[in-house]
């Protein structure tokens, strides 16, 4: 047998199906060099209906998803499209058989509602704020204010684990109630430094036990510059005690959701 004979039979055997990744206006065309999951990355398409649209691309059903590419991926497309367009994302791993479920079963179902929560979106997109304390920062803080865990950090130093259990794991729960409290009181501190900028705020669980900071955020995207402005000023405040990141313009993951393509 050929090689060209077998390569014809191995792609009438490959099964496909189409990977849709959010939901867009839909006068949104796709960016030339846009690419979507796949090895190599597949091209991205659109399928319209009315006044929306889903953003989708060819996926082999012979393959695993959920490889860190294939997340990053569809992250990158949402994320870009964010920056430029209202987008609702899907799930990650939404596949469905062709374009016409694409369009029967996700699009025409929910077009008012897609359309209601695009229009809300207008001009808006999500950032993350992420605040760190610097290493031991914290810790100092809570010995320095409170006497209980100064007098017990006294009384472990030099001594054996097994001599003052009792006393670290006292020590450990005032520290860790220590750290929640000034937590919460850095988290008001910083949406109450950007009151002005009118986000929709929405507060993040703690990834580390030292996070100071983690907060998304549903911003237009004309304020970007007096967010950074507004974040530059906390981190010159928190010199030397935590440690800001600012993620985005991203896909408003926090805030709204186009929910599991069907099937």
């Amino acid at each position: 047998m050929s090689t060209a004979s077998t390569t014809s039979e191995s792609s009438r055997d490959q099964r496909t199906g189409v990977y849709v990744y959010g939901i867009v206006a839909g006068d949104v065309e796709p960016e030339p060099h846009a690419q979507g999951i796949g090895d190599p990355p597949a091209d991205v398409a659109v399928v319209r209906h009315g006044d929306i649209a889903a953003l989708v691309s060819e996926v082999s059903l012979d393959l695993p998803l959920g490889m860190p590419d294939d997340l990053t991926a569809h992250a990158r497309l949402l994320d870009g499209t964010a920056a430029v367009a209202p987008v609702l994302p899907l799930q990650f791993g939404g596949v469905v058989t062709d374009t016409e479920a694409v369009e029967k079963e996700l699009l025409a179902p929910n077009h008012d509602q897609f359309r209601s929560a695009l229009d809300d979106l207008e001009g808006r997109a999500q950032y993350v704020i992420r605040g760190r304390y610097t290493e031991n920062t914290v810790l100092q803080e809570i010995l320095d204010e409170n006497a209980d865990a100064a007098r017990l950090r006294a009384e472990i130093r030099d001594k054996s684990e097994d001599a003052t259990r009792n006393a670290r794991i006292e020590l450990g729960e005032i520290m860790n109630r220590g750290i929640e409290a000034k937590r919460a009181e850095d988290t008001r501190r910083v949406a109450a430094a950007l009151g002005d900028l009118d986000p929709t705020v929405r507060e993040r669980q703690p990834t580390h036990e030292e996070d100071a900071v983690h907060l998304a955020l549903l911003l237009d995207l004309s304020r970007e510059d007096d967010l950074l402005r507004a974040l530059t000023e906390l981190g010159e405040e928190w010199d030397g005690r935590v440690r800001l990141n600012l993620l985005g313009p991203m896909a408003p993951y926090d805030f709204v959701t186009a929910g599991e393509a069907p099937g």
